[in-house]
């Protein structure tokens, strides 16, 4: 079985809309999205949930004032001042670390685990998707990120499915981390502006810390051709595959407005029939024809 996870060094760099793209112009996969703190992927492929999972992961302290003593312990030991002089915990303060429930002398601080989103199993007219859902001003550790990512392992050996596209996450945090681990490849979509190059290579880096192959996509590459240059520059010297440049098209926005992909939308035209040709130049990548 085969993952690729589709990345980006920052957000608004076009990445779901190549996932989805690529969905349509693949055959016998599974759709994960890997993003749960702005998962989006859904508005273009309109799941029909069919199954949907509490997530829990971390907690908030409470301190139980029946056992406390007021010793100042919890005060003294957390860094983030989210308890007060009156011993009662700010939960937007508080950050989950527990040092607190550790260190109290009289054991009276509760850490309850506490339901931070949900993650859902559903289908789609590409096929099955796993996704998630984090609730209001939760934050993600990247705990939610691996449990979608291992339902989807799971579900794809289950119906036999040979491909996983995964829409990640932005950025390089632990939600990203949390998508590489036992990727297959990486596809990096960069956009020609100087945060998308910079951040670019942030993205390379901590895919060669975790050694999974990568590959690179420049998204609106003709609206800056001299910072597309320096991406390919880039990657040649990394010795990394260029395996599109992808064309401004306000087609994209038509077709997201239509709850379309591109492809369904104009695949015919010349973006479209562009992207059909980074979908072969990838499935040709030594990394992907590979037997897993």
């Amino acid at each position: 079985m085969k993952e690729l996870v589709i990345l980006s060094g920052k957000g608004g760099t076009g990445k779901t809309s190549l996932t989805a793209s690529f969905a349509t112009l693949a055959s016998d996969c599974l759709l994960c999205d890997a993003d749960v703190d702005a998962a989006d992927l859904h508005l273009l492929t309109q799941p029909d949930i069919r199954k949907r999972t509490d997530f829990q992961g971390g907690g908030v302290a409470v301190i139980d004032p029946r056992r406390c003593t007021a010793c100042g312990t919890c005060i003294d030991m957390c860094r983030w001042s989210a308890i007060g002089p009156d011993f009662v915990v700010d939960e937007i303060g508080c950050e989950g670390c527990g040092v607190c429930v550790d260190f109290c002398p009289e054991q009276a601080i509760d850490f309850p685990v506490k339901t931070c989103g949900q993650w859902f199993v559903s289908d789609t007219r590409f096929g099955p998707m796993v996704h998630a859902r984090l609730g209001i001003a939760e934050e993600n550790s990247g705990k939610l990120v691996t449990r979608v990512r291992q339902q989807a392992r799971q579900l794809a050996e289950e119906r036999g499915l040979d491909l996983i596209l995964t829409d990640g996450p932005p950025g390089v945090g632990c939600p990203v981390i949390a998508s590489v681990g036992g990727a297959t490849s990486v596809l990096i979509v960069a956009e020609p502006t100087v945060s998308g190059i910079h951040d670019m290579a942030r993205a390379i880096d901590l895919c060669r810390h975790f050694k999974v192959p990568v590959m690179v996509c420049i998204n609106k590459f003709d609206l800056n051709p001299d910072n597309s240059a320096i991406i390919e520059k880039m990657a040649r010297e990394g010795d990394l595959p260029v395996v599109g440049r992808v064309p401004f098209d306000q087609a994209f926005t038509r077709a997201m407005v239509q709850g379309k992909t591109l492809p369904e939308f104009d695949g015919t035209g010349p973006t479209g029939a562009h992207l059909k040709q980074v979908w072969e130049r990838i499935l040709m990548t030594p990394a992907m024809r590979a037997e897993q």
